[in-house]
């Protein structure tokens, strides 16, 4: 991203006014030589009717300035609202959002004082895509996707940056042991772009044992990608581990935009009483500040900021009678970092930036593949004749099938109960009834419509369809028990 020196900044809901101020103190007494366009975001503008929290003016001026430094927002509740933040990264591409977690023992207490650890979260994708369906009157679903270039672009952004930044190992975590197609794409992809990073190392790790190493091992831990709620999930555990969330930025990098920030959100129980810790939005902003090539000042503040903790000026949340000098508010900690520009610190180690960071992702777009159907999953919604599966599929088998397409099994919630299945099995009101050709041969749109008129001239409200494909003459889909 070019050099700039003038960004759009939004003060946010909650503590968040508190906190930015005494960041842009920080950042002028620093003389970062930036101008500020301030918009308005968050709960007021939800109230006042944009439903995305951001009016259309604020859009024009976050396009044409490209940086954003935000205060955490609220969200109202109930329906209706949607997520400012997912929708400021997806609308303007910010694919990577990076949190790095470090530990600042003994000023800020963890088990890990070694631990330093970079998480690069995909940030477009994945179920937070918030394509979600009522489809009867017990079963929601939500839509998990994954595309091949969303995938290639973040894991290619974690290498770059390992390498950037002079780290050592890259590692993978994601569930492709359930989720064998969508995270499995990942891990495939992952795979591929590793073996052009020779003197990165690269692993993997299934999520869920991930999140153990991430709370337990962080120390064994370098550049971590995942997918979208892995990554949030993982840096809040990060985040703790490390000694608070509080202390943590983010940055949320795209093509030509980018958005830094805190990750935690705007606290309106303790806002106005001047105790919030700005540390995590400082951190974002001296994120930023790399970002637009000002890392000189970018490692004043930093080293400043450090040398804070180590003096022992802490806001209550991180504050500790046994280590800590003096507790502090948001403007006195401001103060304190203000008064140590140009000091570093001497018990923690000070940052040094490299002032020709820059991190380039290029995705080539790649020929799309034969795309063969096979076959379709059709769901219904039916709940007569005590959810008999045997009755229900006896039917479907016998007039609700055509020439072209046949019944090979039916599932429930993904577990077989069509044919041969278990009279224990729980059943909802959500089947799942995939049809195939019996003699391997290609189906149709045509002979698709023509088996959901069949299925709805016997009276069953079917509720959505998935059609079955090859691609270059491998499965694209699940394949369900019993087949």
């Amino acid at each position: 991203m070019a050099k700039q020196d003038r960004i759009t900044v939004a003060h946010g809901d909650g503590i968040g006014p508190e906190i930015m101020e005494a960041t842009l103190r920080i950042m002028d007494a620093a003389e970062v030589g930036l101008t500020y366009d301030v918009i308005e975001i968050g709960e007021k503008v939800y109230k006042s009717g944009h439903e995305s929290g951001i009016s259309p003016e604020s859009w024009e001026t976050l396009r044409n300035n490209k940086v954003f430094l935000k205060a955490p927002i609220t969200t109202p509740q109930g329906g209706g609202f949607k997520s400012l933040n997912v929708t400021i990264r997806k609308s303007l591409g910010l694919y990577s959002n990076v949190r790095p977690f470090r530990a600042y023992t003994p000023y800020v207490p963890s088990h890990f004082p070694n631990m330093d650890v970079v998480i690069v979260r995909e940030n477009e994708e994945d179920l937070y895509a918030g394509i979600e369906h009522q489809q009867t009157s017990e079963v929601v679903q939500t839509i998990k996707l994954i595309s091949e270039p969303g995938s290639e672009k973040i894991v290619r952004y974690a290498f770059e940056y390992a390498r950037a930044y002079g780290r050592k190992k890259v590692t993978c975590m994601t569930k492709d042991n359930i989720m064998k197609h969508s995270d499995g794409l990942f891990h495939k992809v992952f795979n591929e772009v590793a073996k052009e990073y020779p003197d990165i190392a690269a692993d993997h790790w299934i999520i869920d044992i991930g999140s153990a190493v991430v709370a337990a091992r962080p120390e064994s831990l370098d550049v971590v990608v995942t997918l979208n709620l892995y990554g949030d999930v993982i840096s809040d555990i990060a985040a703790e581990v490390a000694g608070s969330v509080g202390m943590a930025g983010s940055s949320n990098i795209g093509m030509e935009h980018a958005m830094f920030e805190a990750i935690h959100g705007s606290a309106p129980d303790i806002a106005g009483q001047n105790i919030a810790n700005p540390s995590g939005l400082l951190n974002g902003a001296t994120m930023m500040l790399v970002q637009i090539g000002k890392a000189d000042k970018a490692e004043l503040i930093q080293n400043a900021w450090l040398k804070t903790l180590e003096d022992g000026i802490h806001t209550g949340d991180i504050y500790d009678p046994k280590i800590s000098v003096e507790r502090v508010g948001t403007k006195e900690f401001a103060d304190a970092v203000i008064e140590r520009l140009g000091q570093k610190p001497k018990k923690l180690k000070p940052v040094k930036y490299n002032e020709n960071v820059s991190i380039n992702v290029e995705v080539a777009e790649k020929p799309a593949k034969k795309k063969e159907m096979v076959g379709v999953d059709v769901f219904i919604d039916w709940r007569e004749g005590n959810r008999d599966a045997d009755a229900f599929g006896d039917k479907l088998s016998a007039e609700g099938a055509t020439d072209k397409l046949k019944v090979k099994v039916i599932s429930n919630r993904g577990v077989l109960v069509y044919p041969g299945g278990m009279p224990e099995t729980f059943k909802s009101d959500h089947w799942r009834v995939r049809y195939t050709n019996p003699n391997n041969e290609l189906v149709t749109n045509s002979d698709v419509l023509e088996l959901l008129q069949k299925i709805q001239d016997l009276g069953f409200d079917f509720i959505k369809t998935e059609h079955l494909y090859h691609f270059d003459g491998e499965r694209g889909y699940s394949l369900s028990q019993g087949e």
